[in-house]
């Protein structure tokens, strides 16, 4: 199963693998692109709601690699379904695709080159 980031509805990304989303990702798309997720909803995506031990796990997760200032409450959402429903990914965000390869969640890459390794980030004065 494909987990669609607002990303694959905005470069018309295209499976013929199950899917799934989060409600917040149509709050984010305006236009052709909601379409999208409106067509891509009646032919069959899975909407999944993320239970709240897991949102808390992952933000857990995105503090230990200094990405939780980077990720929405959509992006926490999205990577959430993802380690649930054990799918891929689909993202072009870089801190997304860093605390998912923390939590050993497969990630497929749109229009970007994706990250080539895991870091841990710590800012400093």
């Amino acid at each position: 199963m494909e987990i669609l980031d607002t990303s694959a509805f905005i470069h018309e990304y295209h499976t013929d693998d199950d899917t799934a989303s989060v409600p917040q990702v149509h709050d984010e798309l305006e236009g052709e692109h909601a379409f999208r997720f409106d067509a891509e909803e009646g032919a069959g995506m899975h909407i999944h709601i993320p239970a709240d031990g897991t949102v808390e796990k992952v933000d857990r997760v995105a503090a230990e690699t200094g990405d939780a200032d980077e990720l929405s409450e959509t992006d926490l959402l999205l990577v959430s379904a993802a380690f649930e429903l054990d799918g891929t990914l689909v993202t072009d965000d870089y801190a997304m695709q860093n605390v998912a390869e923390r939590l050993n969640v497969d990630v497929q890459v749109i229009a970007t080159d994706g990250i080539t390794e895991q870091r841990d980030w710590q800012f400093q004065c």
